[in-house]
């Protein structure tokens, strides 16, 4: 099964309202997370054509979806330092799911590798970023505007 869009916008598309009405959804490193978890759902299947590729279709999906499950908890729990912690478990799992596409490079177009790796690389530094911000925070304090 191929992905039900072809673009970020047509994904946009997609997206529940249930989802577009957090507040969390300004936060633009979740809605690329978000993003590059759906992809990661779809290029499995891809791996998952060749039995070298099937552990790493189960690694990348797991790796993409813990990305946003990290970013969604450390929201959930507020501001500050507790916030930066589960970003930089969030950093660490992109970090992990561009490794999970390098080495799917083997089954999968390398247009496809480069441009997940590229989300993945966009993900990792405006999680490092906020997570930097969100340290000198106190926890206390919810920011003027979205992460």
């Amino acid at each position: 099964m191929t992905a039900p869009f072809k673009t970020y916008e047509a994904w946009l598309q997609s997206v529940s309202d249930s989802i577009k009405r957090d507040q969390l959804w300004q936060f633009e490193v979740y809605r690329k997370a978000l993003f590059l978890s759906d992809l990661a759902w779809f290029d499995a299947e891809h791996l998952l054509t060749d039995p070298r590729g099937r552990a790493t279709a189960w690694q990348l999906v797991d790796a993409a979806g813990s990305v946003v499950a990290n970013i969604e908890e450390g929201y959930g729990r507020g501001f500050g330092k507790d916030y930066a912690r589960f970003l930089r478990i969030a950093a660490g799992s992109a970090k992990e799911t561009r490794g999970w596409y390098f080495r799917g490079r083997h089954v999968l177009d390398q247009a496809l590798v480069e441009h997940r790796m590229t989300l993945a690389d966009e993900t990792i530094g405006g999680l490092v970023t906020t997570s930097n911000q969100q340290r000198l925070r106190p926890s206390q304090v919810a920011p003027t505007t979205p992460p």
